[in-house]
């Protein structure tokens, strides 16, 4: 689970055209491109850029590389599809245009209308409450908190076994007691696995079906495997809805848990998500908010409750 709480987007109409423009040099230029040299020796790394550098003015404002990563960063679903070395073309452009009509729309009184006051409001409001979760919340959540919370739900799960089995399918019980008997008579499982199984991906494996859980096999293929010591086949065969399988348990081992790194933005995000309840209960519990339409007072009583 993932959760982002930075401010609302910037203005995102009439920017396609000069995304359009600037994506088509590249692939006119790929088109007629000489045949690969050999690799020149690595760039070093570029200095870190000092976000106040000014790159360009507007109507006598400056655009600085801070405005451009912003632009990046808001716009970036815009950006995607454009190499790198053009996304801050891009990003300028963007900023360009926007700066440019927004003065427009300024002149023309736009900034008057009462709509467009009430979204600005709205705005301005999501991203201060953006900017207080991500500095009072998600900014002070640490690796110690974030270990402690893997640890506890490591610690609260309850021990799952895995099986480790080989099987052969086929249609008809008739099939599979003949099968048996062979077995009985030492024959090998593997070799009778990859000669009579009709399960496509057991015919060069000798049946593996490899570890698995409670819940990933049908109902009657699980019941009988997990019954089964490790060595042991089925003396009878198990009926299913894909037919009548002859089972044999390899190996039994413990679920091994996900490792820390695998899942640690996850359960970050979970701590996160605990704090910012924490945080709003708090907040709504020192305010004064009242809702004077019942139906959506008894919404946002369920709501709350169920946090």
């Amino acid at each position: 689970m993932s959760f982002s709480f930075r401010s609302a987007s910037l203005a995102r109409v009439g920017l396609a055209a000069g995304l359009v423009a600037l994506s088509s040099l590249p692939l006119a230029a790929q088109e007629t491109a000489p045949a690969a040299q050999p690799a020149a020796p690595a760039a070093p790394a570029a200095a870190p850029v000092d976000p106040n550098t000014i790159v360009a003015t507007v109507n006598g404002q400056d655009v600085t590389e801070a405005d451009i990563a912003l632009a990046e960063t808001d716009l970036g679903a815009q950006f995607g599809r454009l190499p790198p070395e053009q996304r801050r073309a891009a990003a300028l452009s963007s900023i360009i245009e926007i700066r440019l009509m927004a003065a427009q729309a300024l002149e023309k009184g736009l900034d008057k209308d009462a709509d467009f006051q009430r979204r600005m409001a709205f705005l301005d409001q999501r991203a201060l409450h953006g900017e207080l979760v991500e500095k009072e919340v998600a900014g002070k959540v640490t690796d110690d908190e974030i270990r402690a919370r893997y640890d506890k739900e490591i610690a609260a799960q309850n021990p799952v076994n895995e099986v480790h089995a080989r099987h052969i399918l086929v249609k008809s019980k008739e099939e599979a007691d003949a099968i048996i008997k062979k077995l009985e008579g030492g024959e090998d499982f593997q070799k009778l696995a990859n000669e009579n199984t009709t399960d496509p991906s057991g015919k060069t494996s000798g049946g593996d079906l490899g570890f698995f859980g409670p819940g990933q096999m049908v109902p009657e293929f699980e019941k009988a495997a997990f019954a089964l010591e490790v060595g042991a086949y089925t003396k009878e065969p198990v009926q299913s809805q894909f037919g009548w399988h002859i089972i044999k348990v390899e190996d039994k081992r413990s679920q091994q848990p996900p490792a820390f790194d695998a899942v640690k933005e996850e359960v970050k995000s979970l701590v996160i998500r605990e704090k910012y309840i924490d945080l709003v209960k708090q907040i709504r519990a020192a305010g004064k908010v009242e809702v004077t339409d019942p139906t959506l007072k008894k919404a946002i009583d369920a709501i709350d409750a169920s946090k």
